[in-house]
């Protein structure tokens, strides 16, 4: 008889694999990733990820000497930083975990798309004081009215890139190519034989550094990282395995019908801000808090340029990171560029104090009082969750009469 040691790994390993060998359902994850994301501005500050990476493009260009590198904290100290390293590395553990990490090629056409993308996404979280994570979801859970110009934004851009995706695509049909495998899709599960069968213990040893990084930093006096590690590994796992993306929220509407994501993040935006609100009408938070001065000219242009870029990089300011983490290719570049970019448009902005005039900051509560306040952003996004819901129905109405 296996001794009891034994016994217990394998009902582990059992569990483990029960739960890492299917998708995770999108609707409850993305409540999840709201919930996630009031606690860490209970904590701290909301989630947002263009933070993080301006600041890895800061140092990548200090380290050039384009910029004084005296001023910079260095990535391991800088909590959106770290934030976004959780991120990757949760991105890594759930797609070692379920057998679907593979460092995954793309022609130099679609790298090219995402750079292009990732520079045009860097350009836009500036403008917009945030991506579609701190700029749109963190900022209307907020309460910040940056938000809806954000929102807006997000859909002229998402449009306008679904549209020059649907052109390709049609091209590709007509000569015969065969298309290239979306970031957005979910990737087929390895052969569970030779290296392949190793990823699970590899995402258990990658957990291991994880809790051994955030140790590390409890122990020498930095528990708030410890905390910002431990969240963006959280979002990267979960994001991974329900594959909830606001770059489907934008664009399935527009290109397939498909209006899960969208549904969902009206969702999961609902219920952010909702536990914000408590937190801010409560004066457990400051009011002003996550208010960008970006309405309307920044918020509004910041996000069309956003949304045109992360359709066309398939990856958005957190989905750029956890799918890097999974092994896309496209995303690596999507990633540098939106690093790079982030960090360039902000030294411009602030060396010729344009930032100052790419709008106001303006609190909800303050112009139309809390009720009405909440009510806007509770029918803004029901009227998303409805519309996007009519829109599929609709084709799919319109896919059976032919």
């Amino acid at each position: 008889m296996a001794p009891a040691s034994s016994r217990f790994c394998s009902f582990l390993g059992g569990h483990l694999a029960a739960l890492f060998a299917r998708p995770w359902p999108v609707f409850p994850s993305a409540m999840v990733i709201g919930a996630l994301n009031v606690f860490l501005f209970a904590f701290d500050k909301p989630w947002t990820a263009s933070d993080g990476l301006r600041n890895w493009g800061d140092v990548l260009l200090g380290g050039l000497g384009l910029l004084d590198q005296d001023a910079l904290l260095p990535p391991h100290f800088y909590s959106g930083s770290v934030l976004n390293i959780g991120l990757l590395f949760g991105g890594l553990i759930g797609a070692l975990l379920s057998h679907e990490f593979a460092v995954r090629a793309a022609p130099g056409k679609e790298i090219a798309k995402g750079a292009v993308g990732g520079v045009l996404m860097g350009v836009g979280a500036i403008l917009a004081f945030g991506c579609n994570i701190g700029g749109f979801f963190s900022a209307l859970s907020a309460l910040s009215l940056s938000g809806f110009g954000m929102m807006a934004g997000l859909l002229v851009g998402g449009f306008g890139a679904s549209r020059v995706i649907i052109r390709e695509r049609a091209r590709q049909i007509e000569e015969g190519q065969v298309g290239f495998v979306s970031p957005c899709e979910a990737p087929p599960r390895a052969r569970a034989d030779g290296i392949q069968h190793s990823q699970p213990r590899a995402g258990l040893v990658v957990c291991l550094s994880v809790v051994l990084i955030a140790g590390g930093y409890l122990y020498f006096g930095h528990g708030r990282l410890a905390v910002f590690l431990s969240f963006g590994v959280l979002f990267g796992i979960i994001l991974q395995r329900s594959r909830f993306c606001l770059v489907n929220a934008f664009r399935e509407p527009f290109l397939s019908g498909r209006s899960e994501h969208a549904r969902a993040a009206a969702s999961a935006l609902l219920f952010s801000m909702l536990g914000m609100a408590i937190l801010k009408a409560g004066d457990l938070k400051d009011a002003g808090e996550w208010v960008f001065p970006s309405f309307w000219f920044g918020s509004l242009l910041g996000g069309t340029i956003f949304g045109f870029g992360m359709v066309l990089a398939e990856g958005c300011g957190a989905g750029t990171l956890w799918r890097a983490g999974e092994g896309h290719v496209k995303l690596w570049a999507a990633l540098v560029c939106f690093a790079l970019s982030a960090s360039l448009t902000r030294f411009f902005l602030v060396s010729t104090d344009r930032i100052r005039q790419l709008g106001g900051a303006y609190f909800l509560p303050d112009l139309l009082g809390w009720p009405a306040a909440l009510i806007s952003v509770a029918a803004l996004m029901l009227t998303w969750y409805v519309l996007a819901a009519w829109n599929e129905e609709r084709r799919q109405i319109g896919v059976l009469k032919l």
